[in-house]
């Protein structure tokens, strides 16, 4: 294969391009000829300051086990056009998958996480982007760019984040305005017609406005042929585009407002499943398995249009700070399907394949988002942070609207609706939530929190076509009140060392599962609750050239808000097992081995384990082999099983190496590794759905020069080209999800 895939680049992608280009290098040569400082190497870390705890310290200072993931690592994993999922593994504890492509990604940390696929799921690993809460699914999987980093919270986050929690935190930074004029320009284009087009611009618009634009555009040519419809690159493309305007207001030191506007606009494939990919009695591919075609007789498409904005305000009263966060969030969406991954089997005579693509019966499905807007409003008072004593105490609202339709199509029927489903949920929360951090002696710190908070839920799904006729509207209405916070120790070693000792609880709120496509019921979960012990050790060298942080913890999570995901009842149904255990160590190192010579690394163990002798759920619909006893039913028993998509180990490895080259240039090699182990995909054991362990590399060689303004390199993605099964279907056959194969290509990247 050439370095390069030689398909031709759409039109819209090449302007795209082109602008990207002409935003930052234009303007780098319209400016004064002034020399440039140059850029004294260090060979010491930098201060890494974060907002875990919604004030800006240094994360050595922070008692909560915490990754920082550096633009720097964000643009190197995104470079083949890798959205928000390109943070599996890339953390110690994270996890991350989707049965939805790219506008539904599902987190995991420390085992817990959910695997519902609906428009309507919760999860309890929380998304906020800056300091907006992103809580509908589709909200969550907006692209990663122009940001300052990626700030990973393991545990539960129940005093300033509050519901749906109870796992952790993933917070999104961008890049803020400022009064100096500054900006970047990133292309890149590689195999399969891959191409990203990232740049930003920014600086002083009046002597008290500042402003900055930064966008995006993504994309894939088509890369997988159907066989079925004797169609060429018919599936696997997309186009995904976005834009983030900010302006910052700042007269004095007293007050300043950050206004932002973004929006995102998707259109591509929707998830390609594959039948009868899974070999029978192991979790092997098939005999003759091509990742590159499919034979499916049903559509796939999908689009989806979001945006949103928000509006900081922060008042400085002497030694006080009064902040003031309104966001809104508005989507819509609709994502078309094969269910099956195959073709019929009444549909004779078989087309030809590669592997026996026919399934028992067709199941071509469609959900759309028609609605959905989220307004959050927090308001908080602070004093300030060089006090022994620091304090913050605030209120929080969260009003959400959404509706969901979901279809399914009679495939042999020329693709006719047979089957309309309206699910709507009306959600409202509150909080009230402090949090104080006492100095007790120069070598002993407390921090303390605790949270209020109100959840209440309205929902109605109604049928009106399809299944045993219409019915409804089925309606469910969970409400639920409750504290959660945090207590923490902090004993200073050293004035590079530190250990912490951490209790901290939080909770998922109540949700409803109302997929009445297939089924004539509804289901709603109680709400889940964790408590989380830790110990934590954080520490730099002396010289400054190496920081090294690690963790042991447990947890145990009561009433665990767990999906039955399809199986021989083909519906999918929330349940609550009364107990879960987990427990596990994590690890982040940083460190200069020479002055050209960089490396961060970062491990997990995470041991779950469900402990519920009655739980019980339907196994897979057929041609799979379940591991677990079953009951007088034909349910498979789960107690003592694993959570699903919680790998048990996961590393991360990166390193550079850069070899000066004249008075500003270098020539460097950067590369990634990230290793997980098996994970299963279902909440019981079978020999066939689950994933053996992956590991993935990425590199990027290159040269730069005009002391790092100026950038080109090759890089790969998914350089070994493994292939790997990321998730599976459990109705009626061994359907399978397939990792994305090996991208090749080049990047250039400007800066002003």
């Amino acid at each position: 294969m050439s370095l390069v895939s030689s398909r031709r680049m759409p039109r819209r992608l090449v302007i795209a391009l082109s602008i990207a280009t002409a935003l930052t290098v234009g303007p780098a040569f319209a400016q004064d000829a002034a020399p440039n400082a140059p850029k004294v190497k260090t060979a010491t870390l930098e201060t890494v300051t974060v907002t875990a705890e919604k004030r800006t310290e240094d994360l050595q200072k922070v008692p909560i086990s915490m990754t920082v993931i550096t633009a720097e690592k964000l643009e190197a994993f995104g470079q083949a056009g890798d959205g928000v999922l390109q943070l599996a593994a890339r953390a110690p504890s994270v996890y991350a998958e989707t049965s939805y492509g790219r506008e539904f990604p599902r987190f995991y940390i420390r085992g817990l996480g959910n695997s519902d696929f609906d428009l309507n799921a919760s999860q309890p690993v929380s998304m906020v982007y800056d300091d907006i809460v992103q809580e509908n699914p589709i909200l969550k999987g907006f692209p990663l760019f122009d940001l300052e980093q990626v700030e990973v919270l393991r545990g539960p986050q129940g005093t300033l984040f509050g519901r749906n929690s109870p796992a952790g935190v993933i917070k999104f930074e961008s890049r803020k305005p400022t009064q100096e004029t500054e900006g970047y320009a990133r292309v890149s284009y590689g195999s399969y017609g891959t191409a990203n087009a990232e740049a930003a611009i920014g600086g002083k618009i009046s002597s008290d406005w500042s402003g900055r634009v930064s966008a995006i555009a993504q994309h894939r040519d088509g890369w997988i042929d159907n066989d079925y419809k004797g169609k060429k690159d018919d599936l696997g493309g997309y186009n995904d585009r976005a834009v983030r305007l900010q302006a910052l207001y700042k007269h004095s030191d007293d007050f300043d407002a950050l206004i932002n506007v973004h929006g995102r606009l998707l259109d591509g494939s929707a998830m390609v499943n594959r039948a009868n990919s899974i070999t029978l009695g192991s979790d092997q591919f098939v005999q003759g398995f091509d990742r590159d075609s499919v034979s499916q007789d049903g559509n796939n498409k999908q689009h989806l249009f979001t945006w949103g904005s928000n509006l900081h305000l922060n008042w400085h009263f002497g030694d006080l700070n009064f902040t003031s966060i309104t966001g809104l969030e508005r989507a819509q969406t609709y994502s078309l399907g094969d269910v099956d991954g195959g073709y019929d089997a009444s549909e004779t005579p078989a087309r030809p394949s590669s592997t026996d693509r026919t399934t028992p019966f067709y199941s071509e499905t469609a959900d759309a988002l028609p609605k959905d807007r989220q307004i959050s409003q927090e308001f908080r008072l602070s004093n300030d942070s060089s006090e022994r004593l620091k304090w913050q105490v605030g209120t929080y609202y969260f009003d959400e609207d959404v509706a969901i339709t979901n279809y399914s199509y009679d495939t042999l029927n020329n693709h006719a609706l047979n089957g309309l489903v309206d699910q709507s949920q009306h959600t409202k929360a509150w909080a009230l939530f402090g949090s104080t951090d006492y100095q007790f002696t120069d070598e002993f710190d407390v921090r303390a929190g605790a949270r209020w908070s109100h959840d209440k839920r309205d929902f109605s799904a109604e049928r009106f076509l399809g299944f045993t006729g219409p019915i409804g509207p089925l309606t469910s209405k969970p409400t639920d009140s409750r504290w959660s916070g945090d207590l923490t120790g902090t004993w200073q070693l050293s004035k590079n060392a530190n250990v912490y000792a951490r209790v901290a609880n939080g909770f998922r709120a109540p949700s409803v599962q109302g997929r009445i496509t297939f089924a004539n019921s509804i289901s709603t979960a109680r709400p889940e609750t964790v408590t989380s012990y830790e110990i934590g050790f954080k520490s730099t060298t002396e010289d400054n050239k190496v920081r090294f942080n690690a963790d042991i913890y447990k947890y145990d999570m009561h009433n665990q808000q767990l999906t039955a995901v399809g199986g021989a009842s083909n519906v999918t149904q929330l349940i609550n097992a009364k107990k879960t255990q987990g427990y596990g160590t994590e690890f982040d190192l940083e460190a200069y081995l020479t002055p050209q010579f960089y490396m961060t690394a970062g491990g997990s163990y995470n041991h779950t384990e469900l402990k519920d002798k009655n739980l019980a759920i339907a196994p897979c619909g057929g041609g799979c082999t379940v591991l677990d006893p079953l009951n007088a039913d034909g349910n498979a028993l789960i107690n003592g099983n694993s959570l699903p998509n919680a790998p048990k180990w996961i590393g991360t490895w990166t390193a550079r190496y850069g070899i000066p080259y004249g008075e500003s240039g270098e020539f460097f090699v950067y590369t990634d590794w990230n290793y997980r182990s098996e994970v299963n995909f279902f909440l019981y054991d079978s020999e066939e759905f689950k994933s053996k362990p992956f590991l993935e590399g990425g590199i990027r060689v290159g040269y730069n020069w005009d002391f790092g303004k100026r950038e080109i390199a090759l890089y790969g993605r998914n350089i070994t080209d493994k292939k790997v099964i990321t998730g599976g279907i459990d109705f009626n056959n061994r359907t399978a999800f397939v990792n994305d194969p090996r991208i090749i290509g080049v990047e250039f990247r400007a800066e002003l």
